[in-house]
């Protein structure tokens, strides 16, 4: 990956130089373009549109690191009888205008509740654990920058859905509400690419 990536940056220097010698800016322009978006392909990066929010994030690597360990963190969850992001309507039939709110709220969740709360004795465990935690440290501060320009406003539906979660999550202990939180990731990353 970082070779293809050193790869398109080298030839990116080489084509512009040979394309400001010939003065030709729209030529410029264009392969830079075209760079940009192989580079995001390569990466694996997806946009995300939350309302007038956009983020990328590598979508690809997250499911990947998730899909390695989750057999392992929800043979950790002693309670199958209940779910912290299934809850009823939790997800479900979100606004568009409340989706920027909503996805800053679970990001932020998980930051800060969730994946502290999440160790385990396997090395292997922990180090995708802590990658998919850096991943949404990123996206989280991407949602923040939004929400601080006020384009990330929370209604009172979405403000009622967190509060369910938290809900939800708050009536376990902490590690098992932590683990069965990160064995349901898969359902923040589906409902996050769900076409809407």
């Amino acid at each position: 990956l970082f070779r293809k990536i050193r790869r398109n940056i080298l030839l990116l220097g080489q084509v512009s130089q040979a394309a400001a010698m010939r003065g030709s800016p729209l030529f410029l322009c264009l392969f830079s373009m075209s760079c940009w978006v192989n580079l995001m392909m390569t990466t694996g990066d997806k946009i995300f549109h939350f309302g007038t929010c956009r983020v990328s994030m590598s979508m690809t690597e997250i499911r990947a690191g998730f899909t390695a360990i989750k057999a392992n963190i929800q043979s950790r969850d002693p309670i199958r009888s209940l779910s912290i992001l299934s809850h009823p309507h939790s997800l479900h039939k979100v606004k568009s205008s409340d989706r920027c709110c909503i996805a800053h709220q679970l990001f932020t969740f998980y930051v800060d509740k969730v994946f502290k709360h999440c160790r385990t004795e396997d090395s292997f465990v922990n180090r995708k654990i802590s990658s998919i935690a850096n991943s949404f440290l990123s996206v989280r501060r991407k949602l923040g920058q939004c929400h601080e320009q006020n384009n990330c406003v929370c209604g009172e539906e979405s403000t009622e859905k967190f509060k369910q979660i938290l809900a939800n999550y708050e009536g376990l202990n902490v590690t098992s509400a932590a683990m069965k939180s990160l064995g349901e990731l898969d359902i923040l990353l589906d409902w996050m690419e769900k076409p809407r």
